[in-house]
């Protein structure tokens, strides 16, 4: 027995010994009530993703789009209150009409236009603030288009003789526009305001609307300043006649009124279609401090 247990030590010397690791400790297990608080990543984060070159562009259509908007609205303000002798109601059905051309200008293009821009570009609100100062905006375009539509049908029937109502490609234009923007505004507001209150139910239901509300909003925009084209159009025709081509300084003002709807076209478009412009909706993300 001696023996055999010399013969086996050299054996057991030979075996390797596993070497010795320094495991970590254990991480200290954090109480349910103490655990960290979640960090909440709205738009300001997302904001950070845009590079050099995406900030000089987005700082560009922000500046340019805002410039453009007002002008369209200081132009036509201009436009009735030194060429066209300013405002009136029923007691003057000529300067009543006035009242039709500044307020379609203010309410579809000017608040509908600022409405869109701030929604789609805006990173320095929660997305809840940008959702009810787009719907502020779009509700102070209401009584614009309202008054302003009141207005050219009292200068037609008020008229000596009377105009006929709704018989130009304007009129039917305008028809379709504001039945649009009426659609929009209650969509919207069922849509995206009210059914806030049961969010996680409504979540995708209101998701898949997003795209749908987005592309019929810049429809109504597009055709909104499609029909103040054909507006002005046909009031410089009847205004000038033959002196049109005599480059009258009112007419200027118009063609100058023309060209800013154009450029806004453009413009709009751009911002609202730019995925690198679009602002992300708010997300949640649980993680550590």
């Amino acid at each position: 027995m001696d023996e055999s247990k010399s013969e086996l030590a050299p054996l057991a010397e030979l075996e390797p010994t596993p070497p010795e690791v320094d495991l970590p400790p254990p991480p200290p297990q954090v109480p349910l009530h103490q655990s960290a608080p979640i960090k909440q990543l709205t738009t300001d984060d997302d904001s950070r993703d845009l590079s050099c070159g995406g900030w000089c562009e987005y700082v560009l259509v922000v500046v340019l789009s805002s410039v453009l908007l007002l002008a369209s609205l200081v132009l036509i303000l201009f436009w009735a209150l030194y060429y066209r002798e300013g405002f009136a109601w029923n007691e003057n059905p000529q300067r009543q009409f006035n009242l039709h051309p500044v307020l379609m200008i203010a309410g579809f293009i000017f608040f509908s236009g600022f409405s869109m821009l701030l929604y789609r570009i805006s990173r320095c609100c929660r997305r809840i603030y940008v959702k009810l100062l787009h719907t502020i905006f779009h509700a102070l375009a209401i009584p614009c288009i309202v008054l302003g539509f009141m207005a050219v049908l009292d200068h037609h029937n008020l008229s000596d003789p009377p105009i006929t109502n709704f018989y130009s490609i304007h009129s039917w234009m305008g028809l379709v526009t504001m039945g649009l923007f009426a659609i929009q505004f209650v969509v919207g507001f069922f849509s995206f305001l009210l059914l806030l209150c049961c969010d996680n139910s409504t979540a995708g239901f209101r998701a898949s609307l997003v795209p749908l509300h987005a592309t019929f909003g810049l429809t109504t925009f597009v055709l909104a300043a499609a029909t103040a084209l054909t507006g002005l159009t046909q009031t410089a025709f009847f205004k000038f006649g033959a002196d049109y081509s005599q480059w009258p300084q009112e007419a200027i003002i118009m063609n100058a009124l023309a060209l800013v709807l154009i450029a806004l076209i453009i413009l709009i478009s751009y911002a609202v279609r730019r995925e690198t412009l679009r602002v992300k909706p708010l997300s949640y993300l649980s993680e550590r401090l």
